[in-house]
């Protein structure tokens, strides 16, 4: 018997924290859509310390689903959304590895097999997003990161994506850590590529205080890190402060020349200048020398290749 379905091993790593309401039918769609349209293909649960049900109705459906594995990562503690996905990409082992950040299905679930489809073309990276408005929030990040990040794909919320296995080790070649993956994803010298869909069912989720938390932290980091907003504002403030500085030595110099300043008072204004002067050099140097370790630790290799071609006659 003939079998159209694709060849290729696909792992669908799931994010799950505290949804038992949404896991289920979550699992029973995905499921059905990869059934359906592969072969051979796994589904990795990560439980990121939720205290609900959600565990017990991941269970409840892998006990009805056959031909398949379902495997579950249970997190030690609440580690936010980018330490668990890379928990479960770490044990994926397929071909292709779908992440589902979002278990909200507000897409017709043929953009999954889109998404695979579009990756066969030579797109090592592709990410379904929906044709909505952001978050004010989520708009001003994006906004912020992609006008001072030196990468040449821009990030953007998405609701899911497909990494291939070539992406997958050049990301883990490239970090020990991965802070924030679609940063690194878009720093990683693969070709990506970006499929919009219609909504087909809105969700207003409502995020609670430990999410909040964490996405704030999340973002901070991911602007100090990934780009040199940070280091534009330090460099500036060093230098405005030096300015400063320079501006009260001429003046200290100007008063004692031409005015009758309090005895001392020179003295005293000149070595402060000078110190602080000084002081916001050395700021500078280290800034400077801060940001080139932190280019060296998380952008590791001197050179990216996105591909190779032999060419023989």
């Amino acid at each position: 018997m003939i079998s159209n379905k694709e060849k290729n091993f696909i792992s669908a790593v799931v994010y799950v924290h505290n949804n038992e309401k949404e896991i289920g039918n979550f699992l029973e769609k995905i499921n059905e859509k990869l059934n359906s349209n592969f072969e051979k293909y796994e589904i990795i649960c990560v439980n990121d310390s939720s205290i609900d049900d959600s565990v017990k109705e991941i269970k409840k459906v892998a006990d009805n689903i056959n031909g398949t594995i379902v495997s579950i990562i249970n997190m030690s503690y609440y580690q936010g959304i980018e330490l668990s996905m890379n928990a479960g990409v770490d044990l994926a082992i397929g071909d292709f590895v779908y992440e589902f950040d979002n278990i909200n299905i507000d897409y017709d679930l043929d953009t999954i097999i889109k998404v695979y489809q579009e990756s066969l073309k030579g797109f090592d990276i592709v990410s379904a997003k929906a044709n909505k408005k952001e978050r004010l929030t989520s708009r001003i990040f994006y906004k912020l990161y992609n006008k001072n990040s030196n990468s040449m794909y821009q990030i953007h919320t998405e609701s899911f994506r497909i990494l291939s296995r070539r992406a997958i080790n050049r990301v883990k070649a490239m970090n020990k850590t991965i802070p924030y993956r679609k940063a690194i994803y878009a720093n990683c010298g693969l070709k990506l590529n970006v499929i919009k869909y219609d909504v087909v069912k809105d969700f207003n989720t409502k995020l609670n205080k430990e999410i909040k938390d964490t996405r704030i932290g999340l973002a901070i980091d991911s602007i100090i890190l990934f780009t040199d907003v940070s280091y534009k504002v330090a460099i500036f403030m060093s230098l405005f402060m030096m300015i400063v500085a320079i501006i009260t030595g001429i003046y200290t110099i100007v008063v004692f020349l031409c005015g009758q300043p309090i005895a001392g008072w020179t003295t005293t204004m000149l070595l402060l200048s000078f110190a602080f002067f000084g002081i916001f050099a050395i700021l500078t140097i280290m800034i400077k020398y801060l940001s080139i370790l932190i280019d060296l630790i998380f952008k590791k290799q001197k050179y990216l290749i996105e591909s190779i071609e032999k060419i023989t006659k």
